[in-house]
């Protein structure tokens, strides 16, 4: 009996198991795994990653450094590239913003034509950021290298958002939106970064403390905290391929010309 005994196997206990489990996971996840303390996935989003479990927490409230107002403030918060405020007050994306915030207050007074001629002259003299004034903008926006910025009517915008140049907020075409006074354009939590070239198009909602990456587009809801970003270049001709390269232009040729106005 004691021999026997002895070569009994032991069941392992709640940690050991426990550990397996966990090894399991993570060979499931892959490249995504993390680490034990992390909190983990509730839901996915378009970029795989997820927001966090629990209880949303309230956006930490951002610490100002500067004296002058929120619009300047943040640009120091930032751009790293920014110096001093005499700086600062040569960026384009302030002038769109303070251009802004004087015709969105006479658009909501009901006062015709001002506001969208403000918006217009906006446009033209920050090479070419539009924003509706519509729009409703909340407190320390900043358009980092303000360029090629649309923002339509219907648009919202939380706190502490900054976007890039050449970002998108639209709607997704007229003829589903025929009645001009429907949401058509995307809501943007707080704390929302949009990199450069990105497009979020629709009645859509950005949640919280997300961010969309360079060329990113969005067509759908976006839980908090997420992170979206889009496909990346592919390298199509490694080094000393050039010559198959120029072998498949010739091929193709015939078939590009046919596309040459």
């Amino acid at each position: 009996m004691t021999r026997s005994s002895d070569h009994q196997v032991q069941p392992k206990g709640s940690e050991g198991a426990q550990s397996d489990q966990e090894q399991q996971q993570a060979r499931k996840r892959g490249l995504y795994a993390m680490p034990p303390h992390a909190p983990q996935p509730a839901t996915t989003d378009l970029a795989g990653m997820a927001a966090a479990s629990g209880p949303a927490q309230p956006p930490a409230a951002p610490r100002r450094r500067t004296r002058w107002p929120a619009d300047i403030d943040v640009i120091f918060e930032k751009d790293p590239a920014a110096r001093n405020v005499f700086e600062v007050l040569t960026y384009q994306g302030l002038h769109a913003i303070l251009l802004h915030r004087l015709a969105h207050r006479l658009y909501r007074a009901g006062v015709p034509f001002v506001p969208r001629l403000i918006s217009q002259v906006g446009r033209i003299i920050t090479g070419g950021i539009e924003i509706h004034p519509g729009a409703q903008i909340g407190r320390r926006f900043f358009i980092d290298h303000g360029a090629g910025v649309v923002i339509g009517e219907t648009a919202e915008i939380g706190d502490n958002v900054m976007l890039y140049h050449q970002v998108t907020l639209g709607a997704t075409g007229w003829w589903k939106h025929r009645d001009g006074r429907v949401k058509r354009h995307p809501t943007i939590g707080d704390n929302v970064t949009i990199g450069v070239g990105a497009s979020i198009l629709g009645p859509v909602t950005v949640g919280h403390d997300s961010k969309i990456g360079a060329m990113a587009l969005v067509l759908e809801n976006i839980p908090p905290h997420s992170l979206v970003v889009s496909q990346p270049a592919r390298l199509l001709t490694p080094e000393g391929a050039q010559a198959d390269l120029e072998t498949q232009l010739d091929d193709e040729r015939a078939f590009l010309l046919d596309y040459t106005i």
